[in-house]
């Protein structure tokens, strides 16, 4: 029964983390049936199927709840040894580990004026990649497909609206309602807050405060420092939580946290991988630091995916199949975001003369069993849409938000990727730049309303600093 007067708290309350728990165990192949029939049978609820919480908590299962998690952790999984967190033994499973760049390089680099322009297209196109997936954030992926054909925008090329679409669609799919009042054709006005933004932003900070060597601790603090807890979801959140409570990094990742291997630590590597151009294994490295507060494993390889993808965009020499390449190569090969990423990359090869509907079938038919916020399904849909797209930044973007998952993430990092691709923010097309206004909005203080073009700057000088 649900008592009256308890606060319902997403994402950290234990009775609604059980759930997530098992199905964690069941991804990565302990056996927790046991332990899943004692929950149960006491009245225990299965894992939210979208949100961050169940309609009521359960306070007074909340002892059972915190026995039954500490007990699935003492669980050993039979995939530990392809999917390991520590960065030595990463790098050990890595036959194509990157070799590092000579120090030349960097002094190359100090002399590309162009890429200042790069990484204002990659601010830009984040920025208007996860403005086009925030209307369509927890929407499945039929409800995506109706929304945008009742527009007349299928496959999907421009915003999301709901100017012509028949009430009846709009009542079976409604817009995320966090997301709506600011995120449609018809009232965009400037780039609203998003935690896909926010990271970045922080990371930013990261760097300007403690350079290429900071630690796993630095950004722990810097979170308690600039970042409110409000504005942390998933495995953020009770990393968080976990700060509060006394826990150190790296354990803030496991204790407690079944969503540590989920997209968190990937929407966060943008700007690790942004300030190494051409040096995709320190891009990686760096990224790891970041990731292990609050992720494990496949959650972590994300991170170091998307980040050594964007060190080789960042180059301006290569294209983005040479980049999905670089990050891939810091990914231990049997893990299952690795599998699932070749898996989205020959999906969209197989189809590279078709829509891009039937890779992102087949796609949900292969991962559908994950959350819909897992780095490893979503890993494949990004990979697959930027193959696909074959670096076009319409393409990119909007392949990533119409294959559904974690639809503003997907857009943001393709937009980040495909921004470089472009290499100048004036070869982003128009009706995805003109409705941003440089203009960011955010709860990371000092940076409430800054321009991408300010934020390009202070990226650029940190791509420099040695």
């Amino acid at each position: 029964m649900t008592l009256a007067g308890a606060l319902r708290l997403t994402w950290v309350q234990p009775e609604d983390l059980v759930g997530h728990e098992l199905r964690q165990a069941a991804e990565d192949g302990r056996d927790a049936r046991a332990l899943a029939a004692r929950w149960y049978a006491a009245g225990g609820r299965p894992a939210p199927p979208t949100a961050g919480a169940s309609p009521g908590p359960r306070p007074d299962l909340r002892p059972l709840a915190e026995e039954i998690l500490d007990a699935l952790a003492g669980l050993p999984s039979p995939l530990a040894a392809h999917e390991p967190t520590d960065l030595d033994a990463v790098v050990a499973l890595c036959p194509a580990w990157p070799t590092a760049p000579r120090a030349s390089g960097r002094n190359g680099a100090r002399e590309d004026t162009a890429l200042l322009d790069r990484l204002h297209a990659a601010w830009v196109g984040r920025a208007a990649g996860c403005l086009l997936g925030k209307p369509v954030e927890k929407l499945p992926l039929h409800g995506i497909r109706a929304l945008a054909r009742a527009a007349g925008n299928w496959p999907l090329a421009d915003w999301f609206t709901a100017r012509g679409v028949p009430r009846e669609i709009l009542a079976a799919h409604p817009w995320n309602r966090r997301s709506a009042a600011t995120s449609l054709a018809e009232n965009i006005d400037e780039m609203p807050e998003d935690d896909d933004l926010n990271y970045p932003l922080l990371d930013l900070l990261l760097l300007r405060r403690h350079g290429r060597a900071f630690t796993t601790a630095d950004v722990a603090r810097l979170w308690l420092d600039e970042l409110p807890a409000g504005r942390t979801f998933t495995a953020e959140r009770v990393a968080y939580r976990n700060l509060l409570d006394g826990v150190e990094p790296p354990h803030t990742a496991t204790r407690r946290n079944p969503f540590r291997e989920w997209i968190g630590a990937q929407i966060r590597a943008d700007v690790h991988g942004w300030t190494r151009p051409g040096d995709p294994a320190g891009a990686a490295r760096q990224a790891h630091r970041a990731a292990v507060l609050s992720h494990t494993g496949n959650g972590v390889y994300g991170a170091m995916f998307v980040a050594a993808t964007l060190a080789t965009a960042a180059t301006g020499t290569a294209d983005v199949h040479q980049a999905l390449a670089a990050g891939l190569s810091v990914v231990p090969p049997r893990s299952r975001l690795a599998r699932a990423v070749r898996s989205g990359i020959a999906a969209a090869r197989a189809h590279r003369d078709d829509d891009f509907e039937p890779v992102v079938d087949r796609l949900h038919a292969e991962l559908g069993g994950y959350h819909w916020v897992h780095a490893v399904p979503n890993a494949a849909l990004l990979a697959a849409a930027l193959t696909h797209a074959d670096g076009d930044f319409t393409r990119s973007i909007c392949a990533a938000v119409s294959g559904g998952w974690d639809t503003d993430s997907n857009g943001a990092t393709a937009g980040s990727v495909a921004g470089l691709l472009a290499g100048h923010p004036d070869r982003l097309p128009e009706r995805w730049t003109s409705p941003l206004k440089n203009r960011l909005s955010t709860s990371v203080p000092s940076f409430d309303g800054i321009g991408f073009d300010t934020l390009a700057a202070l990226t650029h000088s940190e791509a420099l600093r040695p």
